[in-house]
């Protein structure tokens, strides 16, 4: 009896600290819903997305599609839970989930919008006064983009924009980047053919800017139209605004950059399951920190975190996967983990880092690996739900991140068949989550 009694108090206690645990998560969550949108593959929720969210002061613009394939877009006050959002006129080939819609604030409050592409002209446009919902007629930026795949916009510290695009096709592709002008309100070319793939294969890249204004950019490079030809890890930076380039060791290149002249961080081969299109950040002190996946541990596919230590770049392979999965074939995958966001605060030995992804293994939940950076071993998991977001992707309000460390979520359970096929599936709520740290 005495046992059964113990046993049965050991199983209260555990009980006790799981539910004490699920409060402590809960309590730092905040979810608020924005609208139904279209749910029938994953173009709402692709982790390239830049950005689904984004904030300027005290205010929060957000996009989506809805389920006739209109662009909506919507705005907040931070401290408010109710948007206000209007349908445009816009529409978006949402059978593609390359489509996605990217929006960003200049630093007058405008709001700039790039949608519905995949190897097709721009399409374009910005709000017509700051804050405001009301958007111009479709127009060009320079009138050069004629084939434009991942549109991306990132803002400089004193407001400017820069907007990166494929030219090209997959495997065959090279990167481009306009930059918008606060004071003529004009975009012009800044770089025609950063990262050339020569006719021979593209590059796939993850940026960011720093708070200093410095401009880091990665990238895998894929040989053909399949997933499984993507290899590598590359990396340069600009310190001047986008007009020259250079390795980490600060040795200039010599534009655009090449397979031959590119500096290589991390060998990593074809038919490894490495995946493009993930993310990057930097700490207080514009240290770059990439996020990924290929195979590791266990021969699995793994999340893996790459940074510089001083002259040298470390990977850390997180190990935490168990199941194996191939990502051999075209177009969109259906993947069993989602494309993995990192965020890293704190400065020295108080520097943490985590990242953001969803993984079949832990039921498809919105989930965090978080350990202070390097510390092999000491990944703590956590789930920040507690149902299916199906093949969610995590993207969140960069902006937000860099000014406050608010971590804002764009949430929508959605569905994702191999290719570009689409599942008839009713529209779905697209939610804000977010989580205080």
């Amino acid at each position: 009896m005495k046992r059964n009694a113990l046993v049965c108090l050991l199983i209260m206690t555990m009980l006790t600290h799981k539910s004490e645990a699920q409060t402590g998560i809960s309590s730092k969550i905040k979810l608020t819903d924005a609208g139904l949108g279209w749910a029938g593959n994953s173009i709402n929720t692709v982790v390239f997305r830049k950005n689904s969210l984004v904030s300027y002061k005290e205010n929060q613009f957000i996009s989506y599609y809805d389920a006739d394939g209109f662009v909506i877009i919507g705005k907040r006050k931070l401290t408010d839970t109710a948007w206000q959002l209007k349908k445009t006129a816009y529409k978006g080939n949402i059978a593609d989930a390359h489509n996605s819609i990217s929006i960003m604030a200049d630093g007058e409050g405008f709001l700039h919008l790039a949608w519905d592409h995949h190897n097709s002209i721009l399409k374009y446009c910005k709000s017509i006064e700051p804050l405001s919902l009301e958007l111009t007629e479709m127009g060009p930026m320079t009138g050069e983009e004629k084939k434009v795949s991942y549109p991306e916009f990132y803002k400089m510290p004193g407001g400017n924009l820069l907007f990166f695009y494929r030219d090209g096709s997959s495997g065959n592709g090279n990167l481009v980047i306009n930059k918008y002008n606060l004071t003529d309100k004009k975009w012009t070319r800044l770089q025609s053919s950063l990262i050339n793939g020569e006719g021979k294969r593209n590059a796939y890249w993850q940026a960011c800017v720093d708070v200093r204004g410095a401009i880091h950019i990665s990238w895998v490079w894929r040989e053909n139209p399949d997933v499984a030809s993507n290899h590598d890890m590359c990396y340069a930076v600009s310190y001047d605004g986008g007009l020259s380039w250079q390795k980490s060791n600060g040795e200039k290149y010599q534009l655009p950059v090449t397979i031959n002249s590119a500096e290589k961080i991390v060998s990593i081969s074809q038919n490894t399951e490495l995946i493009n299109q993930t993310s990057m950040c930097t700490d207080a002190a514009g240290n770059p920190f990439i996020a990924s996946y290929w195979k590791g541990v266990n021969n699995v596919p793994q999340y893996h975190i790459i940074c510089k230590k001083g002259k040298a770049w470390k990977v850390q392979d997180l190990g935490f996967r168990k199941t194996n999965f191939t990502l051999s074939g075209k177009g969109t995958k259906q993947i069993p983990v989602s494309r993995p966001q990192i965020i890293v605060w704190g400065k020295g030995k108080r520097k943490n880092a985590a990242i953001i992804f969803r993984d079949e293994e832990r039921g498809n939940k919105i989930s965090l690996a978080i350990a202070k950076t390097f510390k092999k071993n000491n990944w703590k998991l956590i789930d920040l739900n507690s149902s299916s977001t199906g093949v969610w992707e995590p993207t969140y309000d960069t902006e937000l991140w860099k000014q406050k460390h608010q971590l804002h979520l764009f949430v929508q359970q959605v569905v994702q068949a191999d290719a570009e096929a689409v599942i008839k599936t009713a529209p779905k709520m697209v939610q804000v989550l977010e989580f205080n740290f």
